[in-house]
């Protein structure tokens, strides 16, 4: 799995995670589905995550651009 990958899965682990937890318990919860969304806002214009270093530690490696390569 690479980074990128890894990224878009947490994200959207989180976001479902959320809305049970704020389903079962509190709507509380829907504090997280915030902080995911913003995340994955911010992530869409600096192009860097707070999970990437993590997934990084884990061994998932990150997207080659195929353009960056001459191809």
């Amino acid at each position: 799995m690479t980074v990128e990958r890894g990224v878009r899965l947490m994200g959207g682990a989180m976001v479902l995670l959320s809305l049970a937890l704020a389903h079962f318990f509190s709507p509380n919860w829907l504090w997280l589905t915030a902080f995911a969304g913003l995340n994955m806002l911010q992530s869409a214009f600096t192009n860097w995550c707070p999970a990437m270093p993590i997934l990084r530690m884990l061994g998932c490696k990150d997207q080659v651009n195929e353009q960056s390569c001459g191809r």
